[in-house]
């Protein structure tokens, strides 16, 4: 007697209920990795304005990010920065920017490309300070409170980043209000690509404030803030 051909109810019954955990599953993920980016995002709220609606403080700091090919010139992304900078310094917003990131990069010496285009731009070279050890965000916040004594500041950066940037430097004390940078020459798929970049980045962020991470290079104190505000 020959046995009866397994019937396929019951496969086709049960990969319904597999296509429901695994989306359950996903959807879980989801929520854990976008807690931390809501964290930024929220806690940002109502410290964020555009160039022309931004409040005034002494000093204005610039994250740094790639320089041109020819390491001599800012990209787009931190030409914008340096240009909204620029922009509020020469209405009276801010008296003293800092400029800080990575002095080795991969790309360049980013505070130096910053120093020179600002100038350029007709901003007293007295009134910049360059922070050569802004190695990312956490570190560009913590430098300017520990280092530079900075305690009031807006700080520039593009609106994909500013959230992450506002929250991440108030969280270690700077009472900070962030202006969106301008990014000319930016592309929408470029754009699109560093507002992935900074949702998936928003995680390292919450990480680095839970744990009081310190900064990657510690420094003495700097009274370089101090002088550029008096000059």
């Amino acid at each position: 007697m020959t046995e009866p051909e397994a019937s396929p109810v019951g496969p086709v019954r049960r990969w319904p209920r597999r296509v429901r955990r695994l989306a359950v599953a996903g959807l879980a993920v989801l929520v854990l990795v976008s807690v931390p980016w809501l964290w930024t995002t929220l806690a940002a709220r109502g410290h964020v304005y555009a160039v022309a609606d931004a409040p005034t403080a002494d000093v204005v700091i610039v994250l740094g990010t790639e320089v041109a090919p020819d390491r001599q010139r800012p990209g787009d992304r931190l030409a914008g920065r340096l240009d909204t900078a620029a922009e509020l310094v020469a209405s009276g917003r801010a008296r003293a920017v800092l400029v800080s990131g990575d002095g080795g990069g991969a790309s360049g010496d980013e505070p130096a490309v910053m120093t020179a285009y600002l100038v350029e731009r007709g901003v007293d070279r007295r009134r910049v300070v360059a922070d050569p050890f802004g190695l990312d965000t956490y570190d560009s916040c913590a430098r300017a409170r520990e280092v530079y004594g900075v305690e009031r500041a807006l700080i520039v950066t593009q609106s994909f980043h500013l959230p992450r940037a506002v929250t991440l430097c108030r969280h270690l004390g700077l009472d900070v209000d962030g202006v969106v940078a301008r990014c000319d020459g930016c592309s929408a798929a470029l754009l699109a690509e560093k507002s992935v970049r900074d949702y998936l980045a928003s995680g390292k962020a919450a990480w680095d404030a839970v744990r009081d991470r310190p900064p990657a290079v510690r420094s003495a104190a700097d009274p370089a803030i101090q002088e550029a505000l008096r000059g």
